[in-house]
Formats: C-alpha cells, sequence, structure tokens
C-alpha cells in the first residue's frame, strides 16, 4: 500500500464515522471511538508491514496497539484481510473475521458479527462480500459464499447461501425477505 492509498483509505474510514475528514476529527474519532481506534491501528499496520525494515519498530508498535485494542473491544479483524474503504464498526464486542475473507468498501459491521470459513458441507470455503454492505448484530456469514453489493442481513441471521444484490436476509436459515437493499443502513460514503 502506498502513502497516498494510506490516507486515503484512513480518511474514508474516519468520514463514515464523523462525515468529515479534517484534522480535529480525526483526533476525536482516532481518541474516543472504539471501532475507529481499531480501524485506524488496523490499516496502519497493514501499512507499515510493506515499509521495509526500517520502518519495523513502528510496525511492532502499532501491533502492539492494535493487539491491544483486540482484547479491550473484542474485536478481531486481522491487519492483513481485505477490506475495502470506508469501513465502519458501529458497535464493538465479539466480531471476528476470517483472515482471507474479502470484504468491500463501504461496509457495516455490529457487535458479535461472525464472518468465518467452513471446511466441508455444502458451501465450502471463506465468505466474500461485496459493497456497502451491513451485517447486523450477531449476523454470522459462513462458508464459501458471495453477499452481493448493498445487501443487509438481519440481526442474528444466519447466512450460509449466496445473496444477490440488494438482498435483505433475516432468520435462520436465512431467508431473502425483500430487494431493497442497505440503502437506508449505510451512511457518510464518499
Amino acid at each position: 500500500m502506498r502513502h497516498n492509498e494510506f490516507i486515503d483509505v484512513v480518511l474514508s474510514d474516519l468520514y463514515r464515522y464523523c462525515a468529515a475528514r479534517d484534522a480535529s476529527s480525526f483526533l476525536k474519532c482516532v481518541l474516543l471511538i472504539p471501532g475507529y481506534k481499531y480501524t485506524f491501528w488496523m490499516r496502519t499496520s497493514n501499512y507499515l508491514k510493506c515499509k521495509g525494515i526500517l520502518f519495523l519498530p513502528l510496525y511492532l508498535l502499532s501491533r502492539l496497539i492494535l493487539n491491544h485494542y483486540k482484547f479491550k473491544y473484542g474485536i478481531s479483524i486481522p491487519y492483513n484481510a481485505d477490506i475495502g474503504k470506508g469501513l465502519y464498526i458501529g458497535h464493538f464486542g465479539g466480531i471476528v473475521v476470517h483472515p482471507q475473507a474479502k470484504i468491500g468498501k463501504n461496509c457495516n459491521i455490529n457487535q458479535d458479527v461472525s464472518i468465518g470459513a467452513t471446511y466441508g458441507g455444502k458451501n465450502p470455503g471463506i465468505p466474500r462480500i461485496e459493497d456497502s454492505a451491513y451485517l447486523g448484530p450477531g449476523a454470522k456469514i459462513i462458508g464459501g459464499i458471495s453477499l452481493g453489493s448493498h445487501v443487509a442481513v438481519g440481526a442474528n441471521s444466519v447466512v450460509n447461501v449466496s445473496i444477490p444484490d440488494n438482498g435483505v436476509v433475516i432468520g435462520n436459515p436465512c431467508q431473502i425477505v425483500s430487494y431493497q437493499g442497505s440503502i437506508n443502513y449505510i451512511t457518510n460514503t464518499d
């Protein structure tokens, strides 16, 4: 990741939290908002990993800080996960993301969300989540499935089948209840 890409990703994440990109908003969010703190240190660790041996002390420090927030806030999203810009963690606690999961830009992740792999059964593999997805509290996204763009997953839903663009799913097992998508749940996108 190049420096300009890093700045763009960090500012896009910031915009999702406070609809601003200025220094005072950054300081406020990085000091006070748990979801943004974690996201910032996750992005920073990923950026510094690629910078080489001169940045090794900063990389190790960023990983230490990220690990601290992992246990403090109960968020386990690996620093090298493939997540697009504009990530928004609505509420912290119980969030687990598989390191090889792919998540598009402007995704909302709420508390107790799990995005994980299955190694057998009907859809073995790792989930792929497209842009502007809303993952409600307690949602479980498992297996080699894909969620299309603008998908909304209701609270405590278990999704183990692919969902097309704009699908709204609820329940266990999940059922598509409409095609109005996540438009009312995803705000402050660029």
